[in-house]
């Protein structure tokens, strides 16, 4: 039975030390000794390293193919990533293409949430589970890169070199060996370990679903500040390929804005976004999802002339959206066939965008406008 698969001694043992060290040790010495600033500096400095490796490297880079980055980033992401310790950008990436493939399928999905909060959140990870046997099979693009194939050959040479011998060394300059130990290295990795989880168990239970349904992913701020961005998860799971989490403006994501503040420099290209009119689309798909929910459940005796006026209004702006998504489809349409006749620039830039725009801003005011009317329906 799956429930009794044998354990990941390596695993519990490597979860349990850390834990108990940062829970103990860490401020014990702190109460004895004190942490120079220089600790707390490199604490910051080296969880955020990891997190932003993990982020926008691991995830973002390799996972999801959302851009394209220059070799040095991309060794400076597979050392930081390594420090991390959440296993080689094989292994990672391989995972986590099978948790979007297969999302809280309890048989497939590598940390499936129906499982529950301990399952997804660490406890996949400390038996060997079937959905968490290791298969490359769905890595090719990975295992072509050198770098990448360096780290899974070197792999534990790197975890030690990164997560003792940095640490000790810089606590050595600092004069400081012990505490920038501590702090730096054994509760930097604890909290790098459990705000990174947070985003298989805790974004998959709690916060909100304003794109899609279809699974169990949230948007969650709290979470997004603790995980450089990844918090905001529903968004995530409908455009994975997008190399922004956090899409609005005002959205705390530091990873989307280190990827393009590289893309400044040329560190990053061929940055992915999702067309607006598609994110337009999705908010306004859930809206009416809500829209209609509220309705349903109105007894039909207790139906009123006002909720009638609303059900057609609602009718009538579903019939709207319909009309857009429509002519959505049809502007793209001409737009690859002009394309492929290799038709003038002028049409494909000028009348193609404002279009687009138009419908884009079309939605958007219906989006206001069945806010609207859901507020009457409460």
């Amino acid at each position: 039975m799956e429930a009794r698969a044998p354990f990941v001694w390596t695993n519990i043992l490597l979860f349990s030390l850390t834990f108990l060290a940062a829970l103990v040790v860490v401020p014990w010495y702190g109460l004895k000794h004190g942490y120079s600033v220089g600790a707390w500096v490199l604490l910051g400095v080296f969880w955020a390293a990891n997190e932003l490796s993990i982020t926008a490297g691991y995830h973002r880079l390799w996972a999801h193919r959302t851009y394209e980055a220059h070799w040095s980033l991309r060794v400076i992401f597979m050392l930081f990533g390594t420090m991390a310790l959440q296993n080689t950008a094989w292994a990672w990436c391989s995972g986590h293409r099978r948790h979007h493939l297969y999302v809280d399928d309890v048989d497939r999905d590598p940390y499936a949430a129906p499982r529950g909060f301990w399952f997804s959140h660490i406890g996949w990870m400390i038996r060997e589970y079937p959905s968490g046997q290791t298969d490359f099979s769905n890595i090719p693009d990975l295992r072509r890169d050198p770098i990448l194939a360096f780290q899974q050959r070197f792999y534990l040479p790197l975890v030690l070199l990164t997560n003792i011998g940095l640490p000790l060394a810089a606590g050595a300059l600092l004069g400081d060996v012990w505490g920038v130990f501590l702090l730096a290295g054994v509760l930097r990795l604890v909290l790098s370990h459990h705000f990174t989880f947070f985003i298989n168990s805790l974004a998959h239970m709690w916060g909100s679903r304003p794109y899609t349904e279809e699974n169990t992913a949230r948007d969650n701020p709290v979470l997004a500040v603790l995980t450089f961005g990844e918090g905001y998860h529903n968004f995530h799971h409908i455009f994975a390929h997008d190399y922004r989490n956090g899409v609005r403006w005002w959205q705390w994501d530091p990873t989307k804005w280190l990827i393009a503040s590289l893309h400044l420099v040329g560190l990053t290209r061929k940055l992915k976004r999702t067309p607006v009119f598609q994110i337009q689309r999705a908010l306004l798909a859930m809206q009416f999802t809500r829209a209609q929910r509220l309705l349903d459940r109105v007894p039909a005796t207790q139906a009123s002339s006002r909720v009638s006026a609303l059900r057609q209004h609602v009718a009538h702006e579903y019939e709207s959206f319909l009309a857009a998504v429509a002519d959505w489809a049809r502007i793209k349409e001409q737009w690859l066939a002009e394309k492929r006749r290799a038709v003038a620039e002028h049409w494909e830039q000028t009348s193609f965008q404002l279009r687009l725009k138009e419908l884009e801003q079309r939605l958007r005011l219906q989006r206001r406008r069945l806010r609207v009317l859901q507020a009457q329906l409460v």
